[in-house]
């Protein structure tokens, strides 16, 4: 494969979504008194609407909408589901932003790090920019740009949400490797001609997983244990 630049999928692969908006959330109801509410429910169930909110927009009943703003209208829901009543703007603001606030899977600096030395890494993520940027100055991750959604105006799988981000990097499909956890995400990848990288994620829902354990061969050129193992795979 002539691989140029890695693409990847950002929650879930790069991050752990579910531990971090868990701990934000404990640390906000600890802080507002909140009780009665559990963390790791109330971050699986925010999480649960991620994909319809996004739909929305994929499927043209409503316009380019940043990740951003869609996290914000599915917090709302949420809270008023668990009768958290009365917060102020400013409080919902600084929930929402926990998905600013996620912390690396332990492999994931150190692998990008050494695959940055040879390709080009980006987000190929449905995050918006500031979301990315500021998750990767929090926790360190080397991008070389900020690719995927608010560049394409497009959430994945939607074919441009990939096209987009090659085309950013004067790159043919072929010449892009896309990396995720999950077997969907690299099956549009794959259609569209980029090459595909699988990771598997197996704590990323929780104990008991049943998704994305194991790669799909149909889709997938290259199947690694974890970013660092990636990496060896690719000659670093």
């Amino acid at each position: 494969m002539d691989v140029r630049a890695c693409l990847f999928d950002v929650f879930g692969t790069v991050v752990d979504w579910r531990t971090s908006v868990s701990r934000e959330f404990a640390a906000f109801a600890q802080a507002k008194g909140i009780t009665g509410v559990d963390p790791v429910e109330f971050a699986v169930e925010w999480r649960k609407l991620y994909h319809p909110s996004m739909e929305e927009v994929r499927s043209g009943r409503r316009p380019f909408t940043l990740l951003d703003v869609l996290h914000r209208e599915s917090l709302l829901k949420l809270v008023a589901r668990y009768g958290v009543n009365g917060l102020p703007d400013a409080d919902i603001d600084h929930l929402n932003r926990a998905w600013h606030r996620l912390d690396p899977w332990p492999d994931a600096v150190e692998g990008l790090t050494r695959l940055k030395k040879k390709f080009i890494i980006a987000p190929c993520s449905n995050g918006n920019i500031a979301l990315m940027v500021d998750m990767a100055k929090r926790a360190g991750l080397p991008w070389d740009c900020i690719l995927g959604a608010e560049i394409a105006r497009a959430y994945k799988p939607t074919p441009e949400a990939y096209l987009a981000s090659c085309r950013s990097l004067a790159l043919a499909p072929p010449n892009v490797l896309m990396v995720a956890a999950h077997n969907h995400d690299l099956k549009a990848a794959k259609s569209q001609g980029l090459r595909t990288a699988f990771v598997a994620r197996p704590r990323e829902h929780g104990p008991g997983q049943m998704t994305d354990l194991q790669p799909d061969r149909s889709c997938v050129d290259i199947a690694a244990r974890d970013f660092v193992d990636l990496a060896a795979k690719l000659g670093l």
